[in-house]
């Protein structure tokens, strides 16, 4: 992981592209769901610039982004540090997306058109591969696709806008706190089985397959105390350990 992050840092800076606030933010976050940065991780400003090779300025602006989308939690004078969700925010969150995403699919059900019911099999597909070949970053990507591309195609906008926001939480908690010997939280049928109650127009039957799906996700959860301290530089970049 160290060391793709550092080639493509590397090959922007060589190129001359500006790593932006943006960039920062996808690589951090990608490296929260890949789970290489646990819960409580301290993210300091001047290291993160080190690696990769911006002012604190551009990194400020990642870092609050971040806060936004739930990532990473940032109090005034205090160094931001990857959030740690309690057992009753976790919780609560789990509930708040069975509640918001179970009315989605229902809504969704038999609704879809023929291109969007292609490219949610094409993602199903496509995880399915990935998790066969052991591409874990390639299978929560296309994971994400799929229930992101519901909330795009929301006909309640509102409840759209949430998902978004509780598909990004959730998935979050997920990678922090998934038991340590399970090596993938893929559902082999819970997916298959969504997008074949959307195609049929049983909007019930979505609703509660989306309920399954993240209760079942959520008893992979250990929810206990775990150790927080890590080396930040080894994960994001190159040089001494912090």
């Amino acid at each position: 992981m160290s060391s793709a992050w550092q080639d493509e840092v590397a090959a922007a800076t060589q190129a001359g592209r500006r790593i932006s606030d943006r960039f920062i933010v996808d690589k951090v976050r990608q490296a929260v769901l890949a789970q290489r940065l646990p819960p409580g991780t301290r993210l300091p400003e001047v290291t993160l610039g080190e690696v990769f090779g911006v002012s604190r300025s551009v990194v400020r602006k990642a870092l609050t982004r971040l806060a936004a989308d739930h990532v990473i939690t940032q109090q005034p004078n205090q160094v931001a540090r990857v959030r740690a969700p309690s057992v009753e925010e976790t919780r609560e969150t789990f509930a708040a997306r069975r509640l918001v995403e179970g009315e989605v699919a229902a809504l969704l059900a038999g609704q879809l058109d023929a291109e969007t019911l292609a490219t949610l099999e094409a993602h199903v597909d496509s995880e399915a591969r990935a998790h066969a070949a052991g591409d874990e970053p390639s299978r929560i990507e296309h994971s994400l696709a799929i229930h992101h591309l519901l909330a795009e195609r929301s006909p309640n906008r509102v409840l759209g806008a949430m998902l978004t926001d509780l598909v990004l939480r959730t998935s979050i908690v997920i990678a922090l706190y998934k038991h340590s010997g399970v090596a993938s939280c893929y559902l082999a049928d819970d997916h298959p089985a969504l997008l074949a109650h959307l195609a049929r127009g049983e909007p019930e039957a979505a609703r509660r397959c989306i309920h399954d799906h993240l209760h079942a996700l959520e008893r992979l959860l250990d929810l206990g105390p775990r150790e927080t301290r890590i080396d930040l530089m080894a994960i994001l970049g190159q040089g001494e350990a912090l």
